[in-house]
């Protein structure tokens, strides 16, 4: 059972495990007896494990892997994992839980900017622009020609949505300025209300809708039924002329099914802004020149990281006074 709310006295140990924004550093050091990872490097297992013997609260992020067997080993004194991110593939949830402990996140502060993200690599991947920007700084470029660097119109094509949550509401809204017609395939229908004020089209299965889209936008977290869900199979089904457009997790797509499918020419190209195997990518998507490579990017503004650190904080104080955090993960995530 998940520990009881408990105020504590004086003020809590807290740990964090990667630099945060400057502001929100401050901010901790006041309220809080904050240890702060100034070198900003990944940690081993041994020093989380350490770290975790040492404090009542750990500020973990998607670089840290809290596995069953970690949070098994974690100290009497930790009573509360209070994370700087909305996705929590990376903490084993229900051994959190065995083990008593609290989990929160950050929900709601990065939709607008990872929409924003999806939307960028819609309209890079079709318009070359990755390839364009190499080719004009590669000193290659020869000048404007009316063949010269075609890509496609995104107007009038149909974009397929893989989860349709706060995130993928956001990306419909924006794609149906862009003039494309919208398609979502989603664990639950949305309600009727919803569905019509974006005009979506919804697939009871993904099967269904990868046959008929020219845009696949993956916006749903990663669990073990998501896992691989892009695969070999899948890939086959999706149209020669269709885009992948990836920001949520990198273990949705099986990466060297995607280099086999891109390099025989089964989708015309790809955005990715996620690996599974970060900060490695598979070499052979490197090479192929239809592919836009971001380096995670999809949260990364100056406003989005700020608002992650008040709600981190908003967590901690609200679960040390005694009461239920306002972003507890729950045990059906």
């Amino acid at each position: 059972m998940p520990a009881r709310f408990e105020k504590f006295d004086g003020k809590p140990r807290v740990i964090v495990t990667r630099r945060l924004p400057q502001a929100v550093e401050t901010r901790m050091a006041e309220l809080f007896d904050v240890e702060l990872n100034l070198l900003d490097l990944p940690w081993s297992a041994e020093k989380m494990h350490a770290a975790m013997q040492d404090c009542d609260v750990l500020v973990p992020t998607v670089t840290d892997d809290l596995s069953a067997a970690l949070l098994a080993g974690a100290g009497d004194r930790l009573k509360l994992i209070a994370n700087f991110g909305a996705g929590v593939d990376h903490i084993d949830i229900p051994a959190a839980r065995a083990r008593g402990l609290t989990v929160t996140n950050t929900p709601g502060v990065l939709t607008e900017d990872t929409a924003d993200m999806v939307m960028a690599l819609i309209l890079a991947v079709p318009r070359r622009l990755g390839e364009g920007e190499k080719m004009v700084r590669s000193g290659s470029w020869g000048g404007w020609a009316p063949t010269g660097m075609l890509g496609h119109r995104i107007g009038g094509k149909r974009l397929g949505i893989v989860g349709m949550g706060r995130i993928g509401q956001a990306v419909a809204h924006r794609a149906r300025a862009f003039g494309l017609a919208i398609h979502y395939h989603n664990r639950k229908r949305l309600p009727t209300v919803v569905e019509h004020g974006l005009e979506a089209t919804w697939w009871p299965t993904l099967e269904a809708m990868l046959e008929r889209v020219d845009i696949v936008s993956l916006n749903c977290p990663e669990t073990p039924e998501s896992h691989h869900m892009i695969d070999a199979a899948r890939l086959k089904l999706m149209p020669r002329h269709a885009y992948l457009i990836n920001t949520a997790r990198g273990a949705l797509v099986d990466e060297p099914a995607l280099a086999d499918c891109l390099e025989r020419g089964g989708i015309a190209g790809a955005g990715l802004d996620v690996f599974e195997h970060e900060p490695a990518v598979e070499p052979r998507l490197l090479a192929l020149p239809n592919v836009v490579l971001l380096p995670h990017l999809g949260s990364a503004t100056f406003e989005g990281r700020l608002a992650m650190g008040e709600k981190v904080i908003a967590n901690i104080r609200m679960f040390v006074d005694g009461h239920r955090p306002p972003d507890q993960v729950l045990a059906d995530y």
